[in-house]
């Protein structure tokens, strides 16, 4: 196995470098890595038809599948690119790892490393929604809580990286071999589909990370798919040079989205993104965005018509099937999976503010009166 630059495609033999020594630019794995993930059981995630989901499209006719991301260790997607790069930190002997994140990428990096009994530091915005940085701290990790966007929390991980001699786990496109853990997500897709192609995979987009991971395993199993990069409409950098037709990507300024997991400005390393549009249009798909309205009834249509608990990042791609439908993006017979990349209990917080069919009995034995209560309810259901 050998890294090599996207963009001028020179190659250098594994070692721990995070761009391009020639040119700046991002670096991927190519050929097979004889050195294993850090393994804590992720991956295999089951894929679920959203018929309930379907029916309330008006106009829809094809499938909708659902990739659940949730069902990973620590509830993620991010515990795929973690094991991965874990796992070539221990083989190259580093004394502890760092990681920038949004939340995902900080719970699932002071998972894997309290198992693996690493040092870990996570590096977090101060405004992280409270689930993710309980989790965070539950596993003992260095837990830092940095005011502003999360670009400022990149910036201090690779800092702090630089200066202790820790691997950099951050999830964007700075570390290949994090990178790497994704490519098995697209050939499970095509396997859980018994070996047929999906026309199209709506993927929530910050960096683009996954974008990649999805892109290279689809075609390494021969599959021809459009992406559709969902951002949220409160930080949309890459969907906003899609938009104009622009080949690179402009960084966003403070982003304002219920989506922490995809409100990453790009301050600094604005290739990430151009490197996603690229991506993205070379499956010749598109890069839309929605609004916080929008996710949240993605994901209360998620949790009520299919029982799939997901943060506003996570229902994102079901966000965007209506606009997609109404775009003329989703031809007939159509087959679509959305990937849920995060578990409700990261944020739950927007669901808190939701109406809930919630309701107080004051006298447990008045039997009567608490069926004529549910039968209201049903009714209101129906």
């Amino acid at each position: 196995m050998n890294l090599r630059c996207v963009e001028c495609e020179a190659t250098f033999p594994p070692q721990l470098i995070y761009q391009c020594p020639a040119c700046g630019g991002i670096l991927e794995t190519v050929g097979q890595d004889a050195v294993a993930a850090f393994s804590f059981g992720e991956g295999g995630t089951p894929l679920l038809r959203a018929s309930r989901i379907e029916a309330e499209l008006p106009g829809f006719s094809g499938e909708i599948w659902l990739k659940d991301e949730t069902r990973n260790p620590s509830g993620s997607f991010k515990d795929r690119l973690i094991a991965s790069a874990l796992g070539r930190a221990i083989a190259m002997g580093l004394r502890g790892v760092v990681c920038a994140s949004s939340g995902n990428a900080g719970a699932s990096t002071a998972a894997y490393a309290a198992r693996a009994g690493v040092p870990a530091i996570i590096v977090v915005p101060a405004h992280t929604p409270l689930g993710k940085v309980t989790q965070i701290a539950a596993y003992g990790a260095i837990l830092l809580l940095v005011e502003g966007h999360y670009s400022r929390s990149y910036d201090l991980a690779r800092a702090l990286a630089e200066k202790h001699g820790f691997a950099n786990l951050t999830t964007t496109f700075i570390n290949p071999y994090a990178v790497a853990g994704l490519t098995a997500v697209g050939h499970e897709i095509v396997a859980q589909l018994g070996r047929q192609a999906p026309s199209h995979v709506l993927i929530p987009t910050g960096s683009g990370p996954l974008v990649k991971g999805v892109w290279q395993g689809l075609r390494e199993a021969g599959a021809s798919t459009r992406l559709v990069a969902v951002q949220a409409a409160g930080c949309a950098p890459i969907v906003r040079a899609f938009e104009v037709g622009a080949q690179h990507v402009t960084a966003w300024g403070m982003p304002e989205t219920i989506a922490s997991g995809i409100s990453d400005p790009l301050i600094g390393y604005e290739r990430d993104g151009s490197y996603t549009l690229r991506l993205v249009r070379e499956s010749r798909g598109l890069a839309l965005s929605v609004s916080d309205d929008e996710l949240r009834s993605a994901m209360r249509m998620l949790a009520r018509l299919e029982g799939v608990y997901a943060e506003p990042t996570g229902a994102s791609p079901i966000a965007a099937l209506p606009k997609l439908l109404a775009g003329g993006h989703l031809p007939t017979g159509a087959c679509i999976v959305c990937m849920i990349t995060g578990h409700g209990f990261k944020d739950g917080r927007a669901y808190q503010e939701m109406p809930a069919r919630t309701h107080r009995v004051e006298d447990p034995h008045d039997t009567a009166a608490v069926a004529r209560l549910c039968e209201a309810a049903m009714h209101d259901f129906a």
